[in-house]
């Protein structure tokens, strides 16, 4: 049963407009979208594309992935996220896997967790805080190793978004990935249909380097769950190559290749391999990709070229076109296709990109600030599947699309 906490939040949510959804790893900084494929900024056209009409039905069904839960409404990576997710009627839950110092795998987005969580609301944790290199950069916080499962427990999740309801900080527990699972199992009888998990290994090489891999414990979960095959309502997806090369080895589960444009996967970093994440999506990148995964999932921004509505004819640099004191998604056009979906789609390969939002600054201009005009759009493009935080939109969007 859904509790009462967030009951609130599942009626607010659908009563919301779905006139209100930009990138860091599968997420978000309020960072500028890279402007093209080939670096400069170009002004769009007078007139921007519109979205293609939306045609009838026999049209194959994309997936819908609640991007961390239910981001959009409630603190991500909790089981009130993940219920309301599914309440929305997505069809997956996306839970990104960090290890305990005792080895339990939980549900965070990264290893940090100062932004998520209160733990710096205790005084007792106080003395872990301390700068760490995660994939060769220094981070500041508290990190998910240096707590065991029984201190995580004790903290409460909080809304990563300063833009977005803080009402519901303090009052969820972090989730382990078994319960995650455990829920997705409960939550498919309880509603009548599938729901799948979507489970991310995040920084795989910095766990292995402290004697925790993500791998071993996230199979045998899996495993336990009878949901380490092919046919299992599940894709484990990561952004190095390595780590899922190696679950291919011992695993038939379905897996999906990040792309993190472009910033170079951490294990080719290690390694000294040369290149980029734009050469994951490049034709010889995806024919490789192909050897061991079943999905590429890039930025959204990654498959269309992005241009800006006006430049500084200084610079050449977006201007806030706008006003509301940012240059983001909502000062560019998303323009023509590039040629990655279907690139991946002559490999046999899928593609689920990431991350859809509802905030009116993180949706492109030619979309007149309405969120379903993206969706619709890039199904229109060809996109298998997408990461959303604001499930209840992204549902509405599927359906308008799909002529239902």
């Amino acid at each position: 049963m859904v509790k009462i906490l967030y009951a609130g939040a599942l009626l607010l949510a659908f009563a919301i407009s779905a006139s209100m959804g930009d990138k860091a790893t599968c997420g978000d900084a309020g960072v500028t979208p890279a402007p093209t494929s080939t670096g400069k900024p170009t002004t769009a056209p007078t007139t921007a594309p519109a979205p293609s009409p939306t045609k009838g039905p026999g049209k194959k069904t994309p997936l819908i992935v609640g991007h961390r839960g239910a981001p959009g409404y409630l603190p991500e990576h909790t089981i009130e996220g993940y219920t309301l997710a599914i309440e929305m009627g997505v069809d997956f839950i996306e839970p990104d896997l960090v290890s305990t110092k005792d080895g339990v795998l939980i549900a965070r987005h990264e290893p940090n967790i100062i932004a998520t969580t209160d733990v710096s609301d205790h005084p007792e944790f106080a003395s872990r805080k301390k700068t760490v290199k995660v994939d060769g950069i220094d981070d500041i916080g508290f990190f998910v190793s240096d707590f065991t499962l029984a201190e995580i427990k004790t903290l409460r999740a909080k809304q990563a978004f300063a833009e977005r309801d803080q009402s519901y900080n303090g009052k969820y527990q972090i989730p382990t990935f078994d319960e995650v699972v455990a829920l997705a199992k409960s939550k498919a009888k309880e509603v009548g249909r599938t729901i799948g998990i979507y489970p991310e290994t995040k920084h795989p090489t910095y766990h292995r380097s402290l004697g925790l891999p993500l791998e071993e414990k996230l199979l045998a979960t899996l495993e336990k769950a009878g949901w380490n095959n092919r046919d299992a309502p599940v894709f484990v997806q990561s952004f190095e190559m390595s780590n899922l090369k190696e679950i291919r080895k011992v695993s038939t589960v379905k897996l999906v290749q990040l792309v993190d444009n472009p910033v170079p996967p951490y294990d080719w970093v290690v390694s000294g391999r040369a290149g980029t994440s734009f050469d994951v999506i490049s034709k010889a990148g995806l024919d490789e990709v192909k050897t061991y995964a079943d999905v590429i999932s890039p930025w959204k921004r990654d498959l269309v070229e992005v241009r800006a509505v006006k430049t500084d004819p200084v610079t050449g640099a977006a201007v806030d076109v706008d006003g509301d004191g940012r240059v983001g998604d909502s000062d560019y056009y998303t323009y023509v296709n590039n040629t990655v979906i279907e690139d991946a789609h002559a490999r046999g390969l899928l593609v689920h990109a990431y991350t859809f939002r509802d905030e009116s600054f993180r949706v492109a201009a030619n979309y007149s600030k309405d969120p379903i005009n993206e969706y619709l759009d890039f199904f229109d493009r060809g996109l298998d599947g997408l990461f959303s935080d604001n499930g209840k939109t992204a549902v509405a969007a599927r359906k308008k699309w799909l002529g239902n």
